[in-house]
């Protein structure tokens, strides 16, 4: 789309145009006074000056009359630039239209525009610098030699030079506004994966801190609630005091079922300050999807004297949530999430039976923005990878836009992992499914997720 939204909140500080022009007015000022002055050459100097000065008291305008932090929109942005566009096409008209060398700057408003400005205005600038580089091939002054029979360069070689200078321009500015708009689209994704994290980090907070206060009040609420009924019990039913000494025990009594309900929040009391097998990680991530139509299977190795233990990390149960959840999502009946482990190795394997990947984004997905949405009339996924896993969290982080996977990965390669996605019947991976459902040929997708055993437990 040429309205892309992709650069709305893009915009490029004044001080940055301010600056980058003293650059233009300082190379053409050197220029022209070098040939005037060193090489002698006789051209209008005092008309190429007067432009140079021009863009300097602009220049100056700028820099007192608005704040160095100011942010200009789209049509101001365009506005400056159309203008530097101008002002080097009259310094080109006196010096030899596209037959001065430092024609090929008109490019440089273009790719600047390119990288910061929605389409539809490097669009109107590159159409005003194509304009101004055709009127050049016909209105322009001689351009200054120093021998009094200047060479004639034939018009052909001229019209190449303009087609070389459209066709740069063109070719430098989609590829400006696609490394501009990846990397936008990128630093958002991972905005967005940052707060993720922090909100399942807060959550787990709250967490601890719930039980920490639960367990360190405790203990005095249950001494005040002591005192009180001895207190209760030595004074008269007729004593003015009995009645607060009644209110207090009362209180202390619902300040203790209080505490209670922060524990029953909390799960276990003391699951934030422990570590966890790796089969209890899986268990405790698998069990919100337990209980419906989907069979979850968990495949340990038999001997589990070697298993890996690791202390809870949101990204990780974040991250396997989100797989799991959609594996869940697509599979018809089963799901299986595989673990084997070595002295040297934790592997971990998620499998549905399901129609497994679209082929157009299996190469891409992990990648942000990715949706297989466009694929839902193929045999793959048919709807955004892991938009339901981003919860309340999605809609203030990009949920439904192909987000999901990418954190999930993200926060998943954060802990060391490797993870690498495929579909049941290929090659790589065909031999192992094919154990695991008693030789049948079976489809649906796979995740694997690999970590070196040294560097999953190395907070340990």
């Amino acid at each position: 789309s040429i309205a892309d939204p992709t650069f709305a909140d893009r915009q490029i500080k004044l001080d940055t145009l301010v600056r980058l022009r003293w650059l233009a007015i300082i190379g053409q000022a050197i220029a022209i006074l070098f040939i005037w002055f060193v090489l002698g050459y006789e051209f209008n100097a005092f008309l190429c000056l007067a432009l140079v000065v021009l863009s300097a008291w602009l220049n100056f305008y700028l820099h007192f009359k608005f704040r160095k932090n100011v942010r200009l929109s789209a049509e101001p942005a365009t506005g400056l630039l159309a203008y530097d566009s101008a002002q080097l096409a009259g310094l080109l008209y006196l010096t030899g239209g596209l037959q001065n060398p430092f024609s090929l700057l008109l490019l440089v408003p273009a790719v600047v525009s390119a990288t910061t400005q929605p389409a539809r205005y490097t669009i109107f600038l590159s159409s005003l610098i194509a304009l101004i580089a055709t009127l050049l091939i016909w209105f322009y002054q001689p351009l200054p030699w120093a021998d009094a029979n200047p060479p004639a360069l034939p018009l052909f070689y001229v019209f190449g030079i303009w087609t070389a200078i459209l066709l740069t321009m063109v070719f430098l500015s989609i590829y400006a506004y696609r490394l501009a708009q990846e990397g936008k689209l990128m630093a958002d994704a991972l905005a967005a994966t940052e707060l993720v994290l922090a909100n399942e980090q807060h959550l787990s907070n709250l967490d601890g801190l719930a039980t920490a206060a639960a367990h360190e009040l405790g203990t005095p609420l249950a001494t005040i609630q002591l005192v009180s009924k001895e207190m209760e019990r030595e004074l008269h039913e007729d004593d003015p005091l009995r009645e607060d000494v009644i209110l207090l025990r009362s209180q202390a009594e619902r300040c203790r079922d209080i505490l209670g309900k922060l524990r029953s929040l909390s799960g276990d009391e003391h699951a934030n300050f422990t570590k966890m097998r790796l089969s209890a990680l899986i268990s405790e991530v698998a069990e919100p999807f337990e209980g419906f139509d989907i069979d979850i299977k968990q495949v340990f190795p038999e001997q589990s004297a070697k298993q890996p233990v690791l202390m809870r990390n949101p990204g990780i149960l974040y991250g396997l949530s989100n797989l799991i959840e959609n594996a869940v999502d697509f599979a018809q009946s089963e799901v299986e999430i595989a673990a084997q482990w070595s002295d040297k190795s934790v592997r971990l394997s998620i499998m549905d039976d399901g129609p497994g990947f679209a082929v157009g984004v299996l190469d891409r997905l992990g990648d942000p923005y990715i949706t297989t949405r466009a694929y839902k009339e193929q045999a793959g996924r048919g709807k955004e990878f892991g938009t339901d896993a981003l919860h309340s969290a999605s809609r203030s982080t990009g949920g439904g836009l192909g987000l999901g996977f990418f954190i999930a990965k993200t926060l998943l390669e954060r802990s060391g992992a490797r993870v690498s996605i495929s579909n049941r019947q290929d090659k790589a991976t065909s031999e192992s499914q094919k154990s695991s459902s008693n030789g049948k040929n079976v489809t649906g997708a796979v995740i694997q997720i690999h970590w070196h055993r040294a560097q999953l437990e190395a907070d340990q």
